[in-house]
């Protein structure tokens, strides 16, 4: 599934903005992983930067942006993994 068709969904639709760079990205990666593999309601996108980075300024990007029937509902910067699994659970 494309980006693009992922946040048209109306589930909700998790991306994770990330690069290869980025300490925080890396260190949230497997929380994110695991999340996708745990929650079947919820679609997980990840979106490297530095490979999309118009879409990354069209989410004026954060390190997770909450899409759902297109449009986007939350956002989180940082990498937290209590907020992120918060988030997920208050939108799906």
């Amino acid at each position: 599934m494309s980006l693009g068709d992922a946040a048209l969904q109306a589930k909700l639709t998790v991306i994770d903005f990330t690069a290869t760079w980025c300490g925080p990205c890396r260190a949230i990666a497997p929380m994110f992983e695991a999340l996708s593999k745990e929650i079947d309601d919820v679609v997980f996108v990840k979106c490297d930067v530095d490979e999309a980075p118009g879409i990354a300024q069209r989410f004026s990007v954060r390190t997770f942006v909450f899409v759902k029937a297109g449009a986007v509902v939350d956002r989180l910067q940082g990498a937290n993994p209590q907020r992120l699994r918060e988030l997920i659970e208050e939108h799906m």
